[in-house]
């Protein structure tokens, strides 16, 4: 899994520099303001992914006496780094579009300049589809960040196509301004969404959709080994889940008896759940839970 992860990082980042030249030298050609905003998005990418690739390896690093639960968290900040960079990207495009426009607008060689960026939109857009669907394959949210952030680049790269074609067949030069204002809105959109997604794993919020699918497997699991359980929570990693829930048994259960089903249980879930997770279990009395905790709960 580790070297499939790295493998697509390695790629996307052979990839970016390879778009960030082509764009450079499509907005030398042309002055594009356009151009300069989609060059501009590629910088920020090359930056992002060699962040993206210092976390993947340092998220593969094990647990140690000081970081007990691993490094795999540093996850959600890459992606909120990655965010916070497509965010400073868009403002600056659109102050540069707005300065520029009136100032003046001086294009030229828009034919060439079209092609190259057309080509790095469909590169972009192939590469993109693979790093998210190795992401979600991997259950890696870096590298489905990453895709997400290069599929962005394809179609940023797109709204830049159709600003050039309308100035090449009207004549109107502001066309390249407004396209790069709304090609920046769009990055801008794309930012927020992984700033936000990486400020709820840090704070550790859990998805209502994947606690349904836990309480049901484990509830099924639990159901054919006659125990019950509750108090079940549960925090994502960026790889993996940590899944944690009181398990009941009968008072005459020995000890020994109870651990080895709440071994069996905790294997069973992470083997036949639909992503990575680990279970840790505490082991109650069915009888006189409630009291020793002070309260009623309920599955």
């Amino acid at each position: 899994m580790e070297r499939t992860a790295h493998r697509a990082m390695n790629l996307s980042f052979a990839v970016g520099v390879a778009m960030l030249i082509g764009k450079c030298l499509a907005w030398w050609l042309t002055g594009s303001t356009a151009i300069m905003s989609d060059a501009a998005e590629s910088i920020i990418h090359v930056f992002a992914v060699g962040f993206a690739s210092f976390s993947l390896r340092l998220a593969a690093r094990p647990a140690s006496d000081r970081f007990f639960y691993g490094y795999e968290k540093i996850s959600f900040f890459s992606a909120g780094f990655e965010g916070a960079l497509i965010t400073i990207a868009a403002i600056t495009i659109i102050g540069t579009a707005i300065e520029k426009w009136m100032r003046g607008l001086e294009l030229e060689r828009l034919s060439e300049g079209t092609i190259i960026v057309a080509a790095a939109s469909g590169i972009n857009f192939a590469l993109g589809w693979y790093l998210v669907r190795v992401g979600k394959r991997e259950h890696n949210i870096i590298l489905e960040a990453n895709g997400q952030h290069v599929l962005t680049d394809s179609w940023t790269s797109f709204g830049v196509i159709i600003g050039l074609i309308l100035v090449l067949a009207t004549g109107w030069k502001p066309f390249d301004p407004i396209c790069a204002i709304v090609v920046a809105l769009q990055i801008l959109y794309s930012g927020a969404q992984l700033m936000i997604g990486s400020i709820k794993g840090l704070l550790d919020y859990a998805d209502p959709e994947v606690g349904a699918r836990i309480n049901g497997l484990l509830k099924a699991i639990c159901q054919e080994y006659g125990v019950e359980f509750h108090e079940m929570r549960f925090r994502s990693t960026g790889q993996r889940l940590l899944v944690r829930a009181h398990l009941l048994f009968p008072a005459v259960t020995e000890i020994g008896e109870a651990h080895r089903v709440a071994t069996l249980i905790e294997q069973r879930l992470a083997a036949e759940f639909d992503q990575p997770c680990e279970l840790e279990t505490h082991l109650e009395s069915l009888e006189d839970h409630a009291a020793v905790h002070g309260h009623h709960s309920a599955n």
